[in-house]
């Protein structure tokens, strides 16, 4: 199951890559949150893939599953949404106010700096 997960990861980080490099804010937005969904499966991987039940530790303890990477996992996903959240809102407002998401025409020009 690791073999098909380090592949699932490969292939969101490399679209992710190729997504950031475009010219157009939405598809750099749509790489940082594929970038960060390989991320996250890249920390469970890390953390492993095993079987087993809650780590409520009793008298019979049975063979139980580390919480802390769901734990990093969770925090994580709470950031990612709140940074991808204020990435639509800033290249919405630059549609606004430039009417482009071009990053090449965002630029501007030597005369204007």
């Amino acid at each position: 199951m690791e073999i098909v997960m380090a592949v699932v990861i490969g292939i969101l980080f490399m679209s992710a890559t190729y997504l950031m490099l475009s010219k157009s804010i939405l598809r750099i937005i749509i790489g940082t949150g594929l970038l960060s969904h390989g991320a996250h499966l890249l920390i469970l991987t890390m953390g492993g893939l095993k079987r087993g039940s809650v780590p409520l530790l009793g008298e019979s303890a049975g063979p139980y599953v580390d919480p802390l990477p769901q734990a990093l996992i969770l925090t994580a996903i709470v950031i990612s949404f709140g940074v991808t959240s204020l990435f639509l809102v800033v290249a919405y407002r630059t549609y606004q106010e430039l009417g482009t998401d071009n990053m090449d025409k965002l630029r501007g020009k030597e005369s204007n700096e």
